[in-house]
């Protein structure tokens, strides 16, 4: 046995992919330590707690993980249930956390800070394989390893408003104005959006998902005004694959969007690229340059830049990392995942091959795994660590056997119910469960191409500015 054997595997992040990695190592009978930054598991989930996806809890269990819940009398949710991000911790990831097979190899408060090999930098090349993985935490402490599962997701690196990559002009001084991804607008942030004119910036499920929120918000709360700003001509891709959808609530999620767009609830602007931000009197002036060099500025109180995610590798900086140049996953991994060509259910299955780097031992997994593409889902992380788990156990023929059955336009997130009728408000919908509602990601994710009437920076909206259900 040589010293690594003895050392544990160190899983980064106590989320869902990152218990999952813990629930195989267990199964594998692998040493092993979960650090978690935050002060309870599944920190980030709780962050967007108040979303309510649209994949039913059959999609969001762990089958190791839900082995050894079943063993501890663990009392399952439906499996057609559409949970909340709170629920899937509360009801899932929390009891798992509490079992004694898991709970003592939990270190909550225990952010990363870097990652290196014992004694050797990135250019030693000697005796690397066989020398233990140092780990250092923000605190100071440090810890060896025999592996690293990198689990820590990209919740805390958005990407930043600028359309070039770049943060726009003025960014950082409009802090105080903006939001990320999936603000509880109905909830605990209610106050920031009443009453007042938002902004949304994105195309993705985060967008739309804060945008059904915001015209439910403005059918109760008067003078609350919703503009939507996307980059391309057309809002084609942000809409679901409606009837045809494998998931109902996802399905029914673009209609209603494209119900608010078409009666003026939901102000749509296109060819929309920021490139300065000026606070002034109390709100913000949003400067939009387009591909001809002319500007164009619109007003708003509010701004939320649900523009994605992108990975931090600079934790790794000493590891020998093989990172796709475009998309910050792995060379081989990215062209499985590009957001051009798949939808998160178009990826097709992959694991430890697909996942290694030139780095023996270390494996990015989850979201991280992904790098910037927006097309990851939980249920191909837990089949990505079952993968690299049976890898690190040396079981190469398990390792390489990778499966997915998931519905074929993909299994994303969505937002809490938007009550809709015939004219997308105020009355329930026959075709969906009103408690559910989700989009793909992605260019090819399913989706149904419809007439829209855009509207364009220099033409007002028509119909209603404010929202729904008016008496």
């Amino acid at each position: 046995m040589s010293v690594l054997d003895e050392l544990p595997v160190v899983v980064i992040g106590a989320g869902p992919v990152g218990l999952a990695a813990a629930a195989h190592l267990h199964e594998r009978d692998l040493p092993f330590l979960v650090l978690e930054a935050g002060d309870t598991v599944g920190a980030a989930v709780r962050q967007w707690g108040h979303v309510r996806v649209f994949s039913p809890w059959r999609y969001n269990v762990d089958p190791a993980a839900r082995r050894l819940l079943d063993d501890a009398g663990w009392v399952a949710p439906a499996e057609d249930a559409l949970p909340t991000g709170a629920e899937l911790v509360t009801d899932y990831l929390q009891p798992f956390a509490d079992l004694p097979q898991l709970k003592p190899h939990l270190r909550y408060g225990a952010r990363v800070e870097a990652i290196s090999r014992l004694g050797l930098d990135r250019l030693r090349t000697a005796g690397r394989e066989q020398t233990p993985f140092l780990i250092r935490l923000a605190d100071g402490d440090e810890l060896l390893a025999r592996a690293v599962i990198d689990a820590s997701g990209t919740w805390g690196t958005p990407n930043v408003l600028g359309a070039s990559g770049l943060p726009a002009r003025g960014e950082k001084d409009a802090a105080a104005f903006l939001e990320h991804a999936l603000p509880d607008v109905l909830g605990s942030d209610r106050h920031r959006f009443a009453g007042r004119r938002t902004l949304v910036v994105g195309a993705g499920h985060s967008a739309a998902n804060t945008l059904l929120s915001l015209a439910e918000l403005a059918a109760a709360e008067p003078g609350t005004e919703v503009v939507w700003a996307i980059r391309s001509a057309s809002p084609a891709r942000t809409y679901g694959g409606g009837d045809a959808d494998a998931l109902p609530a996802r399905g029914a999620l673009g209609a209603r969007l494209r119900d608010h767009v078409d009666a003026g609830r939901i102000r749509l602007l296109t060819g929309f690229s920021v490139h300065a931000l000026t606070p002034a009197d109390g709100r913000v002036a949003v400067v939009v340059r387009h591909a001809d060099g002319s500007e164009e500025q619109v007003i708003v109180d509010r701004i939320v830049a649900a523009t994605g995610f992108r990975p931090d590798h600079s934790l790794a900086a000493e590891l020998r990392l093989d990172l796709d140049p475009v998309m910050g996953a792995t060379r081989a991994l990215a062209p499985l995942i590009d957001p051009n060509e798949h939808s998160c259910g178009t990826v097709p299955p992959h694991g430890a091959a697909e996942l290694a780097h030139p780095e023996v031992g270390y494996y990015a997994v989850g979201m991280k795994s992904y790098g910037r593409a927006p097309t990851f889902l939980m249920a191909t992380g837990y089949e990505q660590v079952r993968s690299v788990v049976a890898a690190l156990a040396g079981d190469w023929d398990a390792a390489r056997d990778v499966q997915l059955d998931l519905p074929e336009t993909g299994v994303c997130n969505s937002n809490p119910a938007d009550s809709t009728g015939a004219d997308g408000c105020c009355g329930p919908d026959p075709a969906a469960p009103p408690a559910a509602q989700g989009l793909a990601t992605g260019i090819s994710g399913g989706l149904l191409s419809a007439p829209l009437t855009l509207v364009s920076l220099d033409t007002p909206a028509g119909g209603q500015t404010g929202g729904c259900c008016t008496s």
